[in-house]
């Protein structure tokens, strides 16, 4: 009995972490589009151009899920001979991993082509987007100053001045492939949690199964339960 309420608990605050990633997910993506809409800076262009094309109305959407889940699981943890909402819970807590995994990976397959993508990126950049760059990571131009041309800002005065610089290439590369590279491996711990969320639903689904089966066992023997 102890050990059941032991895992009772265990869950009740797993669960809680387990909203608390579906507002993340929601917060980041709401974030980072507000930042887009409001144009990027010095400090967050590399960050905007990265998260770009990520699919952020779906992590609003995974965000919901994750909501709807944990409202799911409230009369599900509360109703302690229940089992349906219990079994509610599991099945779309498996839905949101699944759609958890899937943004996961779509960030991590686009960390395998970085250079290539970063070339794009860079070629259809304004001038204003790739000044901002070159102002971050202190560089000229792309492969150099030459290749393509360097845009002349306070980083990069004039020709002279440039071609001493590295290209931006390099830095920018450094830069996406650790920060697409945190941002997958938060994603796939919170499949992982979600993991632990359901392990832990199957555990307390077995034991309210057996107590379930005790209850009608001594009732067909006519004894009353306790």
């Amino acid at each position: 009995m102890a050990t059941m309420n032991r895992i009772l608990v265990f869950l009740v605050v797993v669960d809680l972490i387990y909203l608390g990633t579906g507002g993340m997910l929601i917060g980041l993506a709401v974030k980072t589009k507000g930042d887009m809409n409001r144009g990027s800076t010095r400090s967050n262009v590399a960050e905007n151009l990265l998260l770009m094309n990520t699919p952020w109305t779906g992590a609003i959407a995974n965000g919901a899920m994750i909501a709807v889940s944990f409202m799911m699981s409230i009369p599900g943890l509360a109703l302690q001979s229940n089992r349906g909402w219990l079994k509610a819970f599991g099945w779309s807590t498996i839905l949101s991993a699944i759609f958890t995994l899937g943004l996961g990976l779509d960030i991590w397959f686009s960390t395998l082509k970085t250079r290539s993508n970063l070339r794009g990126i860079w070629a259809q950049g304004s001038p204003q987007t790739q000044s901002l760059l070159q102002q971050r990571f202190n560089c000229c131009g792309y492969l150099d100053a030459a290749t393509p041309p360097f845009q002349q800002d306070a980083t990069c005065t004039n020709a002279f001045v440039a071609a001493q610089k590295q290209g931006c290439m390099g830095p920018f590369s450094d830069f996406a492939n650790g920060y697409l590279d945190r941002i997958s491996t938060a994603i796939f711990g919170m499949v992982a949690l979600d993991v632990i969320l359901l392990l832990s639903v199957a555990v307390l689904l077995k034991d309210r199964l057996e107590k379930a089966r005790f209850r009608l066992g001594d009732l067909k023997h006519g004894l009353r339960s306790i």
